[in-house]
C-alpha cells in the first residue's frame, strides 16, 4: 500500500499586520512632504548691532532726558501754567502774567481765563454773594463758555468780567468806585481781536483788573 504524503498548509500572514505597515508608511510619507520647510535667519541690516549695543545706554539716560528744564526765576511759566487748568489765580499772579505775557499769540485767550476763574470764586464768597452778582458771575461763565472755539471774540468775556467786578465794587467796595468805572469803560473799548494794538489795550486792562483783584480779594470794610 502506498504512502500518501501530506503536506502541512502554511499559515497565511495576519491582515491587520499589512494593515498597520500601510499605515506606517502613509504616516512617514506624509510627513516628508507636508512638514515646513525650517526658514533660515534672516540676516541682521546694517548698523543692527551697534543700534541694540547702544539701547542699554540710552535707556539708562532715559531718566536724566525726562528731568525737566527748570522754570524761569520770575515764575512767568509758573502762572502760564495756570492760565491753562482756569484755576484761580492770586492778584499777585495776574499782574505778573500782564507784564511778562504781553506778546504772547494766545495772550488775551488765557488771561481772561485766570481772570474769569478767580472772579467766579471772589463772587462765590458769603459776603459778596447776592442776586445781581450771581447774575453777573452767570454772564461771565456764559460769556467764556466759547473760548476754545475759531475765532471767538474776547470781548463779551472781557465786558462780563468788568460788569461782574462792578457789581462786587458796588456791593462792598466803594472806595473802588473810580478805577472800576475806568475798567468797564476799557472793556467797553476793546474789539477782541489779537492785533499789536489789542494786545497794548490788553495788558493795560488786565493790569488794572489785577490792581483791583487785590482789593478784592481782602475783608471788606464794614
Amino acid at each position: 500500500m502506498a504512502d500518501i504524503n501530506i503536506q502541512r498548509k502554511k499559515s497565511s500572514p495576519s491582515p491587520w499586520l499589512l494593515v498597520l505597515v500601510v499605515l506606517l508608511v502613509l504616516g512617514l510619507l506624509a510627513y516628508f512632504f507636508l512638514r515646513e520647510p525650517t526658514a533660515a535667519p534672516e540676516p541682521l541690516p546694517a548698523g543692527a548691532v551697534g543700534t541694540s549695543a547702544a539701547a542699554p545706554g540710552a535707556v539708562a539716560d532715559s531718566p536724566q532726558t525726562a528731568q525737566s528744564t527748570p522754570p524761569p526765576a520770575d515764575g512767568s511759566a509758573a502762572v502760564a501754567d495756570m492760565a491753562t487748568d482756569d484755576a484761580p489765580a492770586s492778584p499777585e499772579e495776574l499782574a505778573t502774567y500782564a507784564k511778562a505775557e504781553g506778546n504772547e499769540p494766545d495772550y488775551g485767550r488765557r488771561g481772561l481765563r485766570m481772570l474769569s476763574a478767580t472772579l467766579v470764586d471772589l463772587a462765590d464768597r458769603d459776603d459778596l454773594r447776592d442776586a445781581t452778582v450771581q447774575e453777573r458771575r452767570n454772564d461771565l461763565t456764559s460769556a467764556t463758555s466759547r473760548l476754545n472755539e475759531e475765532n471767538a471774540s474776547l470781548r463779551p468775556g472781557l465786558v462780563a468780567a468788568a460788569s461782574l467786578i462792578q457789581a462786587m465794587q458796588q456791593k462792598a467796595y466803594p472806595e473802588l468806585e473810580k478805577p472800576v468805572g475806568e475798567l468797564a469803560e476799557q472793556a467797553q473799548q476793546l474789539s477782541g481781536r489779537s492785533t499789536a494794538a489789542d494786545q497794548e489795550q490788553l495788558h493795560k486792562f488786565f493790569a488794572q483788573a489785577a490792581e483791583v483783584v487785590r482789593t478784592l480779594s481782602q475783608p471788606a470794610e464794614k
